[in-house]
């Protein structure tokens, strides 16, 4: 009865009990002895419904307990005998180690590397005259590839040829000049200035030189016009390199500006692929790691792995370097890649594709134990034709259930609502 009182008083003391339930206690600490012993159990029913509706959660909310999202995600138990494991339709199978690692299959596109692409551009304003090459076709290193008609490629070489007569004329009044400075017929200042006049000359000389190779005339075509002082109005264009024209930007007869593109060449062999990867598997990916285009039976490897991830679909661009398998492989082309992820040494394991569940955003296995099912969160590491590749802790001979899964998601869900 003393105690009794006192859990009493501590309730009127934290003044969270209603008045209605102070008062049933109050009235049962003034029942007569003679009336104790007949209502002494519900006495300890009330006080016990008392203290677990108030006291109980002041207790457990002083000693922070933490949300169901916050708890650390453990094994839980599924009480389920053989009888009921039969009527669900249960069936179990063997994990297996894996230790030769696993292929994951993503998509992807092909690219071309930047740095083997070249793009040729008009070296001057005019109209095109004539296209050698057409898109797609293939091209060798110094092949001609278009005819530019230019007035300002005119100009150009008009002034290349002023700038050697120019050049020619300061030579002989240098040479003049010299003879009469040696008969004490020239002042030395005269010989000076010729000498500054033929040095400027030569410098323009060399200026209009590289104007014109800076306009596609090849050392050829510029010996030619400084022998025969003939003008030509077209200039031809020359791929730089050997590959494949992959874009013509313009046809005959359009009038281009200067350093406007008039071809896109590039080298096919190697090329790149783009890999979308889910930001939850870059995990498992590190550069080196294999790749395999199953449909163009194309081989390479992963150089670079992206570093931000997009919002919209959460996965990173990862680039992998693959051989062109004679053609077999065009850039632009839509392709599923495999990549290969090396075993961690331990523990993963394979397990058949409906073997694994999904609750809460985790995925989960159910482990067969003696009196039911443990229920074990896992990492997939991934998912290919032969089964699911998963991250977790297990013993060689455990099992797991492959069949009747929906009976056991369904008393996952039961026991883990809270």
């Amino acid at each position: 009865m003393e105690l009794t009182r006192h859990l009493a008083a501590q309730l009127l003391h934290i003044g969270r009990c209603p008045v209605d339930l102070t008062t049933v206690v109050r009235d049962m600490l003034e029942i007569p002895s003679r009336k104790a012993a007949a209502t002494g159990v519900r006495l300890r029913v009330a006080l016990a419904l008392i203290l677990g509706t108030f006291l109980l959660p002041q207790t457990a909310a002083a000693q922070g307990t933490k949300p169901a999202d916050q708890r650390t995600v453990t094994d839980i138990f599924l009480p389920i005998d053989d009888r009921g494991i039969r009527a669900a339709g249960i069936a179990i199978s063997l994990i297996e180690r894996e230790r030769g690692g696993a292929d994951l299959l993503l998509p992807g596109t092909v690219a071309i590397p930047q740095q083997q692409i070249r793009v040729i551009a008009a070296p001057a304003g005019g109209l095109v005259e004539e296209m050698l090459v057409s898109a797609d076709e293939p091209v060798k290193a110094g092949q001609p590839i278009a005819k530019l008609r230019s007035p300002a490629i005119v100009e150009a070489q008009r002034q290349f040829l002023a700038a050697i007569a120019d050049e020619a004329l300061s030579t002989d009044r240098l040479r003049r000049s010299q003879l009469l400075f040696e008969g004490k017929a020239l002042p030395e200042r005269d010989l000076r200035v010729a000498q500054t006049e033929s040095v400027q000359a030569r410098s323009r000389l060399d200026e209009r030189t590289q104007i014109l190779s800076l306009m596609g005339m090849t050392e050829q075509e510029v010996d030619a016009l400084r022998e025969a002082r003939r003008i030509f109005p077209t200039v031809t264009l020359f791929s730089p390199m050997a590959g494949t024209v992959t874009i013509r930007h313009v046809g005959p007869g359009e009038r281009i500006e200067p350093a406007a593109p008039v071809f896109t060449i590039a080298v096919l062999d190697p090329l790149w692929v783009n890999i979308q990867v889910p930001a939850a598997r870059l995990a498992n990916i590190t550069v080196g790691s294999a790749v395999l285009l199953p449909a163009q039976d194309a081989r390479g490897q992963i150089i670079r792995i992206g570093r931000t991830v997009e919002s919209a679909t959460q996965s990173t661009i990862v680039v992998a370097e693959i051989s062109s398998n004679n053609g077999a492989v065009r850039p632009g082309l839509a392709v599923s890649v495999s990549v290969h992820v090396e075993s961690n040494g331990g523990n993963e394991w394979s397990v058949p594709s409906a073997a694994v569940v999904r609750h809460r955003d985790r995925s989960w296995v159910f482990v067969r134990s003696k009196d039911g099912f443990q229920a074990r969160p896992v990492q997939v590491v991934s998912e290919g034709a032969r089964g699911v590749l998963i991250r977790a802790t297990f013993s060689s001979n455990d099992q797991v259930a492959v069949r009747g899964m929906l009976s056991l998601l369904a008393t996952l869900a039961e026991v883990d609502k809270d």
